[in-house]
């Protein structure tokens, strides 16, 4: 697996954006960033007086990982008594997660299904609010490729944020379902953004798999169009057979149980962001994200309105794993093969900060 590996950006203001840009260039089409130095906090004292916490989001750019900076963005962080360091990952999906379990850094935003295959693989990692019930991605295909449907795949290559990385295992699992083998298929790693934009434009790849601002890109630039919709929970119900829980906080469980009161505050200022989320416009959300996140050389504000509009109710309004979800995604890892053995689903998740947070927030739960 190729990768790019510059200096991790921090998420310090809209400024970071053009950096960011600037590294997902220099990546080209290759995977994931490492992390900065000032990682691994373990929830010291800051100089406010506040526990702070460091925690890596993939890609925060994206509209799928938009609470964990609206919440820095809102103030809500600091008024529930912590200070959160975020950073994020330059381009893939497969850092933010590995940087956590390695302790790099406390916290990961990242897809749920990381804990079970963490815990596949002897490592107990714990999702501990959940902020999504569907992927929130689409399958973009190249315009005049007459594709429509995952059973036209064979033979094609298909572009995923990284190998290893969420929208690999759904590719691989869409695949699955129409009969293709991974052998039968090429995935690429493409990233998000204008690199994966490129990939498409140039017929690096036939369709591919990826995230608001870069499907609005695509579609205004008549390079391709929209054939799978995971956006919603209905898209996740027709494709996937459930409720798909992908973004949330992921953590150690050893260091959960040993910073549990800052886990709770953590908890309390995301739980506190997607009850927020759910009773403001997408202009209301745009409107406290910074700038440079909304109008870019990617999109524009009003298209990431439009956009975050129609994609809005990925997001949980309580910071709840859905029931069924965890079941949901342990099937796909079986069917594709990811996970072989036993799996302890109990283990893998909680709702008890949650729980905690939402009557804080005066919602009984």
């Amino acid at each position: 697996m190729f990768r790019c590996i510059p200096t991790l950006i921090k998420i310090m203001s809209a400024a970071s954006v053009a950096a960011l840009a600037a590294g997902l260039a220099a990546c080209g089409s290759s995977g994931s960033s490492s992390t900065s130095a000032a990682s691994g906090s373990s929830a010291a004292s800051s100089v406010s007086g506040l526990p702070t916490v460091t925690l890596m989001v993939g890609g925060i750019d994206k509209q799928i990982y938009l609470p964990y900076q609206l919440a820095q963005d809102l103030g809500f962080y600091k008024k529930y008594g912590v200070n959160v360091q975020l950073s994020t990952e330059q381009n893939g999906g497969v850092g933010a997660e590995d940087a956590m379990v390695s302790g790099q850094v406390d916290m990961a935003g990242a897809w749920y299904v990381h804990a079970i295959d963490f815990q596949a693989k002897g490592k107990n990692v714990v999702d501990v609010v959940q902020l999504s019930g569907a992927p929130g991605e689409r399958e973009m295909c190249g315009k005049g490729s007459g594709i429509t449907s995952p059973a036209q795949w064979k033979g094609k290559s298909l572009g995923v944020t990284d190998i290893g990385s969420g929208t690999d295992n759904l590719t691989l699992y869409l695949a699955a379902r129409y009969h293709l083998t991974s052998k039968e298929i090429n995935r690429v790693g493409v990233g998000a953004g204008p690199t994966f934009v490129a990939a498409l434009q140039h017929g690096r790849i036939a369709c591919g798999m990826t995230t608001q601002p870069t499907v609005g890109a695509i579609q205004q630039q008549g390079i391709g169009t929209s054939v799978i919709n995971l956006a919603t929970t209905g898209g996740a119900q027709r494709w996937l057979g459930g409720a798909y829980p992908a973004a949330g906080v992921l953590a150690r469980a050893d260091w959960v149980a040993s910073h549990q009161a800052v886990v709770q505050k953590v908890a309390d200022a995301l739980v506190a962001t997607v009850h927020w989320i759910n009773t403001h416009s997408a202009a209301d959300i745009a409107n406290a994200m910074p700038p440079a996140f909304v109008s870019n050389g990617l999109t524009t504000k009003a298209a990431y309105i439009s956009e975050l509009a129609q994609d809005k109710g990925q997001f949980l309004a309580d910071g709840m794993m859905p029931p069924s979800g965890p079941a949901t995604v342990l099937a796909i890892e079986k069917f594709i093969g990811n996970v072989t053995g036993p799996v302890n689903l109990s283990a893998t998740y909680t709702n008890q900060y949650s729980i905690a947070a939402n009557k804080l927030e005066g919602f009984t739960k």
